[in-house]
């Protein structure tokens, strides 16, 4: 695969003549004529989402909390999950650039742009939320806790050698694998991460945390339905590059490594979650992740999400984050929020 150029006055934007990868594009962002309807609806979503951590309030009772009102798993349970966190918003800041590179429909460019500009958001969310909860001399540790866990390592080698392999060779099928590990990683890996804080604010827990999380996962949901298109549309248009096989060995081992993960950092010991909720919530997830591709179910015995008490918070069908008093839904600048972003 080659980069689109800059400026190729030779290039053609025309509707009838645009493709997702592969376009012979002129460098101009004309976004009045759009091939790809679901982007220009997923426009105004996208950027309506707009906020800052600086506006939550409530994390000083929230560091106040974390000593005084959780256990010790807690306290490393969230320490990991927010180590992990930033790492998969690190990595997703950097590499979205790469895959834009590649991408030669302007209106699917659009919504990339926005998206590296809400995964650096999340980063500083994740600052935001050390800088405040957490002990100034345990911040490093956190940022680096994959230096000393092999398990958080093997974790970040997986999805960081697959976008390093397309950086130094970027091959159709490397890209291909690159796309489907962005998916793997928006649509499967941030959810049992999600779904502890979850826990903690049903227990009327960390509630700053909690809110901060609602937005990160309100911009997730986005993201997931961004990637879900834009293979479905190489499926449509490249079906030489797609491979239904390549997906479900990739999300096999996500399976398998998101539930070594979440058993390893949150064990059996954090209340309404254990090994058996871990497996059964990831697989119900991969199997829905399929079904946005249209491809059929992997777990046959995984037909319901076992976090049923969570159901308010883990917004997988639209945004439910009024939950949190209303502070998520006040403070967007759009009012068209509702809906489910998974049918666009």
């Amino acid at each position: 695969m080659k980069k689109k150029n800059i400026f190729n006055p030779k290039g053609d934007d025309t509707i009838k003549n645009r493709r997702i990868i592969k376009g012979s594009t002129t460098g101009l962002f004309q976004l009045n004529d759009s091939k790809y309807t679901w982007a220009k609806k997923m426009y105004p979503i996208m950027i309506g989402n707009f906020w800052i951590p600086e506006k939550i309030t409530g994390l000083k009772d929230d560091a106040r909390m974390f000593e005084s009102n959780l256990s010790s798993h807690e306290q490393k349970a969230y320490k990991g999950i927010l180590s992990f966190l930033i790492f998969l918003d690190s990595v997703q800041t950097v590499n979205l650039p790469n895959i834009s590179d590649y991408i030669t429909a302007p209106e699917v460019n659009l919504l990339l742009a926005i998206q590296t500009y809400q995964e650096a958001i999340h980063s500083q969310s994740y600052a935001t939320i050390l800088e405040t909860v957490v002990d100034s001399q345990e911040r490093n540790e956190i940022y680096y806790f994959w230096k000393n866990d092999e398990i958080l390592l093997e974790r970040n080698k997986y999805i960081g050698q697959i976008y390093q392999d397309f950086k130094d060779k970027p091959s159709d099928d490397n890209f291909f694998k690159t796309v489907i590990a962005n998916y793997l990683l928006e649509s499967l890996y941030f959810y049992n991460g999600f779904a502890f804080f979850d826990s903690l604010v049903d227990q009327m827990k960390m509630q700053a945390t909690g809110r901060m999380i609602a937005y990160i996962r309100r911009d997730e949901l986005t993201h997931v339905t961004l990637f879900a298109n834009i293979i479905k549309e190489i499926k449509k248009e490249f079906g030489e590059i797609y491979s239904e096989k390549v997906i479900i060995d990739m999300m096999q081992i996500a399976v398998k490594q998101e539930i070594n993960w979440s058993n390893h950092i949150l064990g059996d010991k954090i209340p309404g979650i254990n090994g058996e909720s871990t497996e059964k919530y990831t697989k119900w997830l991969a199997n829905h992740r399929l079904e946005m591709l249209g491809i059929g179910v992997l777990y046959k015995d995984a037909k319901e999400n076992p976090y049923k008490h969570l159901d308010r918070l883990q917004d997988l069908d639209g945004d439910k984050s009024n939950f949190f008093e209303g502070s998520v839904i006040n403070y967007t600048q759009s009012s068209g929020l509702a809906g489910d972003w998974e049918e666009i």
